[in-house]
C-alpha cells in the first residue's frame, strides 16, 4: 500500500484544529485534516453558539415571569420548532462554508477519525498516511457512564436538537451542561430532577453563590438529589424510571428523558495512542508548554483535548495558534494560562474569573472579602429578580483585585470588567474612582467594595 506524505496532517476540525491547518498551509507546507464528524467542531455546532440561540427563550420566559405582576398581562407562547428552525440557521452553514474554506486554502480533507499505527503513520479511510507532524485536537466527548439501561441516555447534542420540549426529564450530573440546560427546560415547562454523586452543583465555582444559584432554581421547581450514584434505568410505556443508591438505599424516579451530563472527557478513545507513543491520563494527551507531547515529538496536541488547557473556546484558537507557529518556526512559543472568566449561563449566569477564596488564602498572608446579597439593589428590584450576590478577593496588602464571582443577569458581561482589573493590577481605590454608566450592572461594582465580611 502507497503511503501518502504531509507535512502537517491535523485530526479535529474545530477552532484549534482549523487554526494550525490554517496557519501552516499559509507557510506553505502541505496540510491535511480529518475529522469524523461535520466540520466545525463542537462550540459551533454543538456547544456554546446553539445553547445560547436557545437559551434566551427561557431567558425571555423567565423575565417575563418576573414581571407578570408589574404589567405583563399575558406569557408568551414559545413555538419550538420555529426556534430550532432559527437556531439551525446559525449551525446548518458551519460544515459546508468550513470545509469550503479550508479546500480553498489547499487543505486535503477527510471524513473519519484516523488511527495511529506508528509513530509517524496512521490509518485514515482506506489509506496509510504519515506526517512530519501530527496535531490532535479532537476536544471532548460525553463521559460514558455505564450501568444497566445506560443505553437510553442521551446527552447535550440530544438537548440542542429536542423536537419539543418533554414534560419531565431527570439529568444525570450538575456540571455547566447539566445546570445550563436544566434551568432552560425547567424554565419552559419541564418538570426537572437533577441527580449528582456529589454534594453540590459547579464544584469549581464559589460556593455562596452556587448554593444562592442552587435555591433559585429550587424555588422554580428543579428537584435536586445529591450524594446518589445511579443504578439502573428501565423503559416504562412513556417515561424511564432510573434507580439511584441514596444512603444506603435504592430510590426511584421516572421522566419522559433521561439526559447524561456527568461530565466530558479527552475525545482520545479511538485513536490508538499507544501504537505512537502518545502519552496521555484523564486530563488529555500530556503536552510540554510548546504544547507538544512529551512522549512523541512528532506530536502537538491543542484545545480541550490537551491536558493544558480548559474548555473554552478562547483557549482553543490561543493554543492553535501556538502550535502552528512552533511547527512553522521551531519551539519558541510557549503557551502559558492567561487570565479566563468562566460562566455557566443559566438566569441569573454565575460567572467567576482569578482565584477562589481557597486560593486566595494559600497564596497571600491576608486576605480581603466584599461578600454580599444584592436582591435590594435598584438593579434586582426593578426585575423582580430573587438571587443577585457577589464575592470579591482582594490581596490585603496592596489592595489589588485577585478574585472576582458573580450572580446577576449579566454577570456574564460585568466579569469582563473584573478580568481587566486583574490583568491590569488594578485596586480598590482605582474602581471606586471610576465612572461607570448609571443605572447599570457594572456600576454596582463600586458598592460591592462596601460590604466587607
Amino acid at each position: 500500500m502507497k503511503t501518502k506524505h504531509y507535512d502537517v496532517f491535523v485530526i479535529g476540525s474545530g477552532i484549534a484544529g482549523q487554526t494550525v491547518a490554517k496557519t501552516c498551509i499559509k507557510n506553505g507546507l502541505k496540510v491535511a485534516i480529518a475529522d469524523k464528524r461535520e466540520y466545525g467542531g463542537t462550540c459551533a455546532l454543538r456547544g456554546c453558539d446553539p445553547k445560547k440561540v436557545l437559551m434566551q427563550f427561557a431567558y425571555l420566559m423567565q423575565q417575563t415571569k418576573q414581571l407578570k405582576a408589574n404589567g405583563i398581562t399575558k406569557m408568551p407562547k414559545i413555538d419550538w420548532k420555529t426556534v430550532q428552525e432559527f437556531k439551525s440557521t446559525f449551525t446548518q452553514p458551519v460544515p459546508k462554508h468550513t470545509e469550503s474554506d479550508l479546500n480553498n486554502l489547499g487543505i486535503d480533507l477527510y471524513h473519519q477519525s484516523p488511527k495511529f499505527i506508528s509513530k509517524t503513520e496512521i490509518f485514515v479511510e482506506g489509506k496509510k498516511v504519515s506526517a512530519d507532524n501530527f496535531i490532535i485536537a479532537t476536544g471532548l466527548v460525553p463521559r460514558k457512564l455505564d450501568f444497566r439501561g445506560s443505553d437510553f441516555l442521551k446527552n447535550s447534542d440530544d438537548i440542542l436538537n429536542l423536537k419539543k420540549i418533554p414534560k419531565s426529564a431527570i439529568f444525570l450530573g450538575s456540571g455547566y451542561v447539566g445546570m445550563e440546560f436544566a434551568y432552560m427546560l425547567s424554565t419552559m415547562g419541564c418538570k426537572v430532577t437533577i441527580i449528582d454523586t456529589g454534594e453540590r452543583p459547579l464544584t469549581q465555582f464559589d460556593e455562596f453563590l452556587v448554593e444562592k444559584l442552587t435555591d433559585s432554581m429550587k424555588n422554580s421547581g428543579v428537584n435536586f438529589i445529591f450524594n446518589s450514584i445511579p443504578t439502573q434505568i428501565e423503559k416504562l410505556k412513556k417515561n424511564y424510571k432510573v434507580s439511584y443508591k441514596h444512603e444506603g438505599a435504592i430510590e426511584t424516579v421516572k421522566a419522559r428523558a433521561v439526559f447524561n451530563t456527568a461530565g466530558r472527557v479527552p475525545a482520545i478513545e479511538p485513536l490508538n495512542l499507544e501504537k505512537a507513543n502518545i502519552k496521555h491520563d484523564k486530563s488529555g494527551i500530556t503536552v510540554n508548554d510548546f504544547l507538544q507531547s512529551v512522549s512523541n515529538k512528532n506530536v502537538y496536541a491543542c484545545g480541550d483535548v490537551s491536558n493544558k488547557s480548559v474548555p473554552l473556546t478562547p483557549l482553543s484558537g490561543l493554543q492553535g495558534y501556538i502550535v502552528g507557529e512552533n511547527i512553522v518556526n521551531g519551539n519558541t512559543k510557549e503557551f502559558q494560562n492567561p487570565l479566563v472568566p468562566s460562566v455557566v449561563f443559566t438566569y441569573p449566569n454565575l460567572a467567576s474569573v482569578g482565584y477562589t477564596e481557597e486560593e486566595a488564602k494559600s497564596r497571600y498572608k491576608t486576605i480581603k472579602i466584599f461578600q454580599g446579597d444584592a436582591t435590594n439593589w435598584y438593579n434586582a428590584k426593578k426585575e423582580n429578580l430573587n438571587v443577585y450576590a457577589y464575592k470579591i478577593i482582594v490581596n490585603e496588602r496592596t489592595q489589588k483585585i485577585v478574585g472576582a464571582h458573580l450572580l446577576s443577569p449579566l454577570a456574564c458581561e460585568t466579569i469582563n470588567l473584573f478580568t481587566m482589573a486583574i490583568n491590569n493590577q488594578l485596586t480598590v481605590y482605582d474602581i471606586k474612582k471610576m465612572t461607570f454608566t448609571y443605572p447599570s450592572y457594572a456600576n454596582d461594582i463600586k458598592s460591592m467594595f462596601a460590604d466587607k465580611r
